[in-house]
């Protein structure tokens, strides 16, 4: 008989929900937070069918999508209920700091917003005079051109909110976040176009997969 395979967050053990009484809530793996909000029997497969492709896919579940894995209503609402919580949560240590010293946090961020797509996504972070987030946006979604997304979309949504800077982000969903000819000219006629209307571009990130980013002020794109 061949050797189980092991997921690395799998449940072993004592029941998670004895564990966490005993042990405290880090004691736990994914799977155990996941068993102790889901209801019935198969629990567990369904926790381990929606971490097959790792914590970050939980960002990117939708109503149907669960459905479609064998999850009630119930179990899909509390679900998507937990997903939606820890993301506000993320995003609401970035009003808190000083997003241009903290690129680092910014990029965590919108990786558990907006990595791994099927398609890829371009959006902006508006911020205030001290780099405190005001709003958020997604400006496109789907095999993008450049020529798709003009500054002028990005500016009169900056305007709109009275932001004075600009975080832009879109995502490679070839998983590789190295900048292409295109991100770069794309980039430098945004920032360009900021300078005429007085809204810096704090930076433009590119996402890949796990995790991985790629700041292009900090590659001196311009």
């Amino acid at each position: 008989m061949g050797a189980q395979l092991s997921l690395p967050w799998r449940a072993v053990g004592q029941d998670p929900g004895q564990r966490l009484w005993s042990q405290g809530t880090k004691a736990l793996t994914p799977i155990d937070l996941l068993r102790l909000l889901l209801r019935g029997p198969s629990s567990t497969v369904l926790a381990e069918e929606v971490l097959a492709k790792g914590l970050a896919g939980l960002c990117h579940l939708d109503m149907n999508r669960l459905l479609q894995r064998g999850f009630d209503r119930g179990n899909a609402s509390i679900l998507l209920a937990a997903v939606e919580l820890g993301l506000r949560l993320a995003r609401a240590r970035l009003p808190e700091r000083q997003v241009l010293n903290r690129i680092g946090l910014v990029a965590d961020y919108l990786h558990l917003r907006y990595g791994n797509p099927d398609q890829e996504v371009m959006g902006a972070l508006f911020l205030d005079l001290q780099l405190g987030l005001l709003g958020e946006e997604v400006l496109y979604r789907g095999c993008l051109h450049r020529t798709v997304v003009e500054p002028r979309l990005i500016f009169k949504k900056a305007l709109l909110c009275s932001a004075s800077s600009v975080v832009v982000f879109h995502t490679h969903p070839s998983g590789n976040p190295a900048p292409s000819s295109e991100d770069l000219v794309f980039t430098r006629r945004l920032v360009a176009a900021g300078e005429w209307v007085g809204v810096r571009i704090v930076d433009h990130l590119i996402l890949g997969h796990a995790g991985r980013w790629v700041s292009l002020q900090s590659r001196g794109a311009w």
